[in-house]
């Protein structure tokens, strides 16, 4: 029987469930390339277009790249309100199964709660996974001032107000728009606060080497946040590299060829 083309061994992944309306910048993405893999993943309300940018470097120096849309994300701010945290969860464990079945070696990065989901899969597969790439990632605090306080009673507030502001569109190249809702789905929120919470209380568990990125002005997650990554794991190769000119969406920001070269770097074996 003939060979299951590649791309078909990610169709879970790079399926788009039957009457679901995803925008063209949310849609999930496949580069093949050589046998060492990276998993991409984006953030909270976002769209896959963070991190496609990285993709696409990564693919142009022969990696294998997939990039999974995360359910309610890329459609509208109702469809995000209709998921729990285990369906993104699921998600990015289907996506490194997938990936997996196609390269040697395989590397996880994601942006924001995209990283957050990142340390989650660390946490649970650090035996084989070569590394893991957080970037701007939120942990112990999720949010600044008002909002961070907002978050910690989202659980009630979810009860009477469907939707609230969405983190804004934090880049400091004002030629560049994150894709991503201005709203958000408070259950969605609700959900974050969960994983969050999941993931703290297992960030020992991560052993696997590990490189932090954290832009020092971040209106959305508190920077601190990667510090705190970065005491808590466990692994013996660990850095964070500070980020001095973007904000939070910092895979479409002025430092993004500073974390695509790094991250390149560390997938590298040197020598």
């Amino acid at each position: 029987m003939p060979d299951t083309p590649v791309k078909d061994k990610c169709a879970k992944t790079l399926t788009i469930p039957a009457g679901l309306d995803v925008m063209e910048d949310g849609k999930p993405f496949f580069f093949e390339g050589g046998k060492t893999g990276c998993l991409l993943i984006h953030g909270f309300t976002g769209t896959t277009s963070s991190m496609r940018l990285m993709g696409e470097y990564l693919a142009d120096k022969g990696m294998t790249v997939l990039g999974p849309r995360l359910p309610g994300h890329g459609t509208d701010v109702q469809d995000m309100g209709r998921y729990s945290y285990t369906d993104w969860t699921s998600t990015v464990e289907t996506a490194l199964s997938e990936i997996r079945e196609l390269c040697d070696r395989v590397f996880v990065s994601g942006l924001s709660m995209g990283g957050l989901l990142t340390l989650y899969l660390a946490e649970r597969h650090s035996e084989t996974l070569e590394g893991v790439i957080p970037i701007s990632a939120p942990v112990h605090w999720l949010a600044p001032g008002a909002q961070g306080v907002a978050l910690k009673f989202v659980g009630v507030l979810k009860h009477f107000m469907k939707t609230i502001a969405g983190p804004g569109n934090d880049l400091k190249d004002p030629e560049v728009t994150e894709v991503a809702y201005e709203k958000l789905h408070s259950n969605a929120a609700h959900q974050l606060v969960k994983l969050a919470k999941v993931v703290e209380g297992d960030l020992d568990r991560i052993t696997c080497p590990i490189r932090i990125f954290a832009a020092r002005e971040d209106h959305v997650v508190p920077p601190r946040n990667s510090e705190y990554i970065l005491e808590h794991v466990s692994s013996q190769d660990k850095e964070l590299i500070w980020l001095d000119n973007c904000y939070h969406v910092a895979t479409l920001d002025y430092d993004k060829e500073k974390i695509f070269e790094a991250s390149y770097n560390f997938m590298t074996p040197q020598g």
